[in-house]
Formats: structure tokens, sequence, C-alpha cells
């Protein structure tokens, strides 16, 4: 170990404080991002947001990049909490999919901060040969393969047109889903509501049976 190392308390060791004190970094994290956007948004501007000094979050965290994984990860598992017992009570694959897109974009409506940040992530971090963030990219790719596996079980199921692709109309839906961050990144007023639910009929009409 070098002189002056910090050397962080594994999580199953962590106090109260210091679990505390993480998510009070990582909530600021976010917000900065948000705000700033991610290439201005240094550990000294988190740092300042919360009135700490530098120190404290390097105490916490690594860098930026640790940093970072958190933020995704706060995020990934405040969405899975939000839409996932939404779409297990949804009845029917009608209701799963309506109940998709609405709670997807009613997600981003009510943690904008968090879908904003997410959002700048997504589009300024890169990984080895220019590849997405890696967590970011998994995030993407489940949340499409979950879309596509909705449309093909209940297609399977007699409750959706046969006469669509699964693959087609899942990269669609996810399409207009994640344009909703860009959209609200520069329009604080975007009514994720009334998107959400005009979205959710047009593919209801574009997926039912005649």
């Amino acid at each position: 170990m070098r002189s002056g190392q910090v050397v962080k308390p594994p999580a199953e060791t962590r106090t109260f404080t210091e679990t505390a004190r993480r998510a009070q970094i990582i909530a600021a994290a976010i917000d900065t991002i948000a705000d700033l956007g991610y290439p201005q948004a240094s550990l000294a501007r988190i740092a300042e947001r919360i009135g700490v000094s530098k120190g404290v979050i390097s105490y916490h965290f690594a860098g930026k990049e640790e940093l970072v994984q958190e933020v995704i990860a706060d995020v990934i598992a405040k969405a899975v909490a939000y839409v996932g017992p939404r779409m297990e009570a949804a009845p029917t694959g009608r209701g799963k999919l309506r109940t998709a897109i609405e709670s997807n974009i009613a997600f981003m409506g009510e943690y904008r901060a968090h879908v904003i940040a997410f959002f700048e992530i997504a589009v300024n971090t890169r990984g080895s040969g220019g590849a997405p963030d890696p967590a970011v990219a998994r995030m993407l790719q489940g949340s499409g393969a979950s879309m596509r596996e909705l449309l093909a079980s209940y297609q399977a199921a007699g409750e959706f047109r046969a006469d669509f692709d699964p693959q087609v109309m899942a990269a669609a839906i996810r399409a207009a889903i994640d344009s909703v961050p860009r959209r609200m990144a520069v329009d604080p007023g975007f009514d994720t509501g009334r998107f959400g639910r005009e979205l959710a009929d047009l593919f209801d009409v574009a997926t039912r049976l005649a």
C-alpha cells in the first residue's frame, strides 16, 4: 500500500454514517450531472453541491468513474423497482404492453434528474474501443430483449397480431421511449404523462388483433 493511500471499508463493514454519506454523494452526482452535463460534473463540483471537500468524495469513491458506476446502478435499481411491480400486476398482454410504455415514461417524469443524468452518462462515456459504457449497454440491451420477449410471448398466445416482427416492433417501442430523456433535457415543461398515454395508444393499435 502506498503511503497516504486511503483504504475504503468494504460494503459489509460500512457504518450507517458511511452508507448515508455515500448515498448523499450519489444523489449529488445525479443532480450535478443533470444540471451541468457529464463533462462539467467534476468531483469538485459535486462536492461543492453538498458542502464538503473533494477529499470526502475521494474517501468513499476511487474517482469519478467509480462514482458514475454507482449512479448507473442507482438509476437502474430505481427503474426496476418502479416498473417491475406494475408490469407484474397487468393481467393481459395488451395491458402489460401499455403498462411497460406508460410506466417507463412515468418513471422518467418522476425521476427527471436521474434519467437525464443516465442519458448524459450514456452519450458521454465510452469503454474500450469506443463502445458504450458496459453497464449502460447491458441495461439498454436487456430492455430491448424484454420488450421483444413480451411481444413474442403474447403474439404466440394469440393476444397480438401475428403479422409483425417482434424484434422490429420492440426496437420501435424502445426508440420512442428512449427519445424522452433528450426531450426532457431541453424542455423542462415536456408532458411525460401525455406522451406516455399517446405512445401506449399508438402501439396498442399497432399490435392488437383486428
